[in-house]
């Protein structure tokens, strides 16, 4: 999860990512701020906006500390807020908490540790990492690096296997009971890439594109595409046979004893 210096945001660097790092008090901070600033007055309603997409903000009508303490008791911090017009508002807002799979979005999935994303897929009915739909795991995936293996339950932990590794490399893990075998869902925060900045005017710029004696200059692209030498890919019906674990990532058959276990295939 990135850190940030929370008291260097303001409603104008505020946006729908960086809003789910800041806490109800931030946001009364950058409000008062913002009274003193004639443009931000102008474009409160869009700062507002930005706040309600991690916040539940509303509106406190009745000015009295007996409903302000009923907000309070909700999980609400009150206080106040002045409008464009100069007015004094009472307001109650309060961070949105994110508990399902469906509280995640684009915008706050990097904003979480991976042990919270464990804590929030755990909540899905039980169900593993295939039970989730496509959009929330492209949503999952967008932040975190996944990977998930089934293996019996009394092979899960087994010594150097792929649970150890993982851990060890610092994945945060979920563990799901399914009868005699056990689905494990590893989740490790991705490193923050900055976007290549495109130069001014060659954002739809195809670096090819020229006149016909600048063609003469461009590199020859080999095909590969039909390199004898490629590795055979074709499908083994024998190792398919041999390995009766599913995972995602690939094991090394020496940790998993595939032999051992085909010949004790009954006990499963």
């Amino acid at each position: 999860m990135k850190n940030i210096d929370k008291k260097s945001l303001t409603l104008k660097t505020l946006n729908k990512s960086n809003v789910w790092d800041v806490q109800e008090n931030d946001i009364f901070r950058m409000l008062e701020a913002a009274e003193k600033d004639a443009d931000m007055k102008e474009n409160l309603r869009h700062y507002i906006d930005i706040i309600k997409s991690a916040f539940d903000m509303e509106e406190i009508k009745t000015d009295r500390p007996e409903v302000a303490k009923k907000y309070e008791a909700r999980g609400f911090k009150t206080g106040t807020m002045r409008s464009p017009d100069g007015q004094e508002t009472h307001i109650a807002i309060k961070k949105r908490p994110i508990m399902r799979v469906t509280d995640l979005t684009y915008e706050n999935i990097r904003h979480i540790t991976a042990e919270k994303l464990m804590e929030v897929i755990s909540r899905n009915f039980g169900g593993g990492w295939d039970s989730l739909s496509q959009s929330i795991q492209d949503i999952i995936q967008s932040g975190f690096d996944i990977s998930t293996t089934t293996l019996p339950k009394d092979r899960l932990h087994k010594p150097g296997g792929m649970y150890e590794k993982k851990v060890d490399d610092g994945y945060a893990v979920l563990e799901i009971p399914k009868g005699a075998w056990t689905e494990a869902i590893f989740a490790k925060l991705k490193p923050e890439t900055e976007k290549p900045r495109l130069k001014l005017g060659q954002e739809d710029k195809d670096p090819y594109e020229g006149s016909d004696e600048d063609d003469e200059d461009l590199p020859e692209i080999e095909d590969k595409f039909n390199d004898s030498d490629d590795d055979d890919d074709s499908f083994d019906d024998d190792k398919l046979t041999e390995e009766s674990y599913r995972t995602t990532i690939e094991e090394n058959p020496e940790d998993l004893d595939l032999a051992a276990d085909v010949a004790d295939d009954d006990e499963y």
